[in-house]
């Protein structure tokens, strides 16, 4: 029969493997790793939920992907780039959409294919093409035209649009 010796070793083992030999550094770790993740959760990596199809197939509906907030700090966005974009109500609610147009650009649509400054454009990550056409359009120097990757929606339900450089909340992460 085991004694009580016996049956307090495991727990013994069991608290030492999750506490270590010293519990207040052990603590102290944790107290760190909860204000790191928390800083980085609220201020750095923001989750955004996906919600439509205008970024099928690269980002799927109900989807949650993480914004980079930091992403712009040493340089600004790029064509190409997936970005969140902060409604003027708040960063609670945003749009995700890639950067096509950088500001100065005209930006204009034939047969569904993507013109900047009269030159046709290269867009591999475009799988779903359409048959939009737009006319010429000038972007501003302090916005950056944006559009979803399903181009095989119709242009008039397909949001789109030039925001303001503020308003650009950070890169999304694939």
């Amino acid at each position: 029969m085991g004694t009580n010796a016996d049956a307090a070793q495991p727990q013994s083992l069991l608290l030492r493997v999750l506490i270590g030999r010293k519990p207040k550094r052990t603590l102290a770790r944790i107290v760190v790793l909860v204000v790191v993740c928390f800083v980085v959760f609220k201020f750095v990596l923001v989750p955004i939920r996906v919600e439509g199809r205008s970024m099928l197939p690269t980002y799927r509906d109900h989807g949650v992907n993480f914004v980079n907030r930091l992403a712009y700090v040493f340089h600004e966005p790029r064509r190409g780039d997936v970005v969140a974009i902060g409604l003027e109500a708040g960063d609670h609610i945003m749009y995700m959409k890639r950067i096509i147009g950088l500001p100065g650009e005209t930006v204009a649509f034939h047969q569904g294919h993507l013109y900047i400054n009269g030159r046709l454009m290269d867009e591999p990550y475009v799988k779903l093409p359409g048959d939009w056409e737009h006319e010429p359009e000038q972007v501003e120097l302090d916005e950056y035209y944006v559009v979803g990757d399903n181009r095989d929606m119709p242009w008039e339900g397909h949001v789109q649009g030039r925001p303001k450089r503020q308003r650009i909340v950070g890169k999304v992460l694939l």
